[in-house]
């Protein structure tokens, strides 16, 4: 199923299918995303991308002071103050197992999205595994309409990635410049 973002109705629909545990595609503040509820549906994105299950997923956070339910890692001023942006920051888990990496995405759609599942959303650029990530959606319908059970069409997107910096050293680290340029 395709629906417009501007539809009136996208929203609650949206909401809905990721509320049953489905895998939606939408439109973020950088490219289409493959999306799920947190922690519930990373295996069967991890299938539609054919991806190794090493590799973790951004979570996608409704506000930045939200980062904080998942760590302990103190999150610089400067950079909680940039978000909501296409900023995503890597963090240690609560727990102390491991990391994640959170993004508090710079689209109110998106952001209503996640107040509305009650949960973070895991998002992943819609591409195969070492494949070029697809940013027209007439190519993403086509190749995935099929695997996943809603795409909302928000038009053509940038196709640039976030900026991704690393917060689990002593120092912050730039992983990638993306949309977002920033320095330390």
């Amino acid at each position: 199923m395709v629906i417009l973002k501007k539809d009136p109705k996208s929203l609650e629909i949206a909401a809905s299918v990721l509320k049953k545990g489905e895998i939606i595609i939408v439109p973020t503040d950088t490219v289409y995303g493959f999306s799920g509820i947190m922690p519930f549906t990373k295996e069967k994105i991890i299938k539609i991308k054919k991806r190794g299950a090493e590799k973790s997923f951004i979570s996608l956070i409704e506000k930045p002071q939200d980062i904080y339910k998942y760590t302990d890692t103190p999150i610089p001023e400067i950079l909680l103050k940039l978000w909501p942006a296409p900023l995503s920051i890597i963090v240690r888990d609560k727990e102390g197992r491991g990391t994640s990496a959170f993004r508090c995405p710079d689209d109110i759609w998106l952001r209503n999205l996640i107040e509305k599942t009650g949960f973070p959303i895991y998002s992943t650029s819609v591409n195969y595994s070492g494949e070029p990530v697809l940013s027209d959606i007439r190519d993403i319908i086509s190749e995935f309409e099929d695997k996943v059970s809603l795409i909302v069409d928000g038009g053509e997107q940038k196709g640039l990635s976030s900026t991704i910096v690393n917060l689990t050293d002593k120092e912050p680290c730039i992983i990638r410049q993306g949309t977002l340029k920033i320095s330390f």
